[in-house]
């Protein structure tokens, strides 16, 4: 598709264009020129786009939590993974407190 520049119209990019790009009203475009060639890439939106301050706070506390660990391994191989796994499992359920009888 062609079109034609004009001095004081800004360029338009055909709304078929934009469909077949993913381009919808309220998207952020970036613009680069290389080489003579103008290349339009949209921008996604950050994860601080979606959120409000208390929520980032939050989520952001939660994170740092979960990096405290409990980590476990790293382990040789898958093998030894499932083992490890497998032995969890069952110090897990040699834990549970058996329901009282009425």
């Amino acid at each position: 598709m062609t079109t034609v520049v004009k001095k004081k119209t800004p360029i338009v990019v055909p709304e078929s264009m934009r469909r077949r790009a993913g381009i919808k009203p309220g998207d952020r475009l970036e613009f680069r020129v290389s080489g003579g060639i103008i290349n339009i890439i949209p921008q996604s939106p950050s994860a601080d786009d979606d959120y409000t301050r208390a929520q980032r706070r939050q989520i952001n506390a939660e994170i740092a939590e979960a990096q405290k660990g409990p980590y476990y391994g790293p382990f040789e191989s898958a093998a030894a993974a499932s083992k490890f796994l497998q032995g969890e499992i069952r110090k897990r359920k040699a834990v549970r407190i058996k329901p009282t009888k009425r």
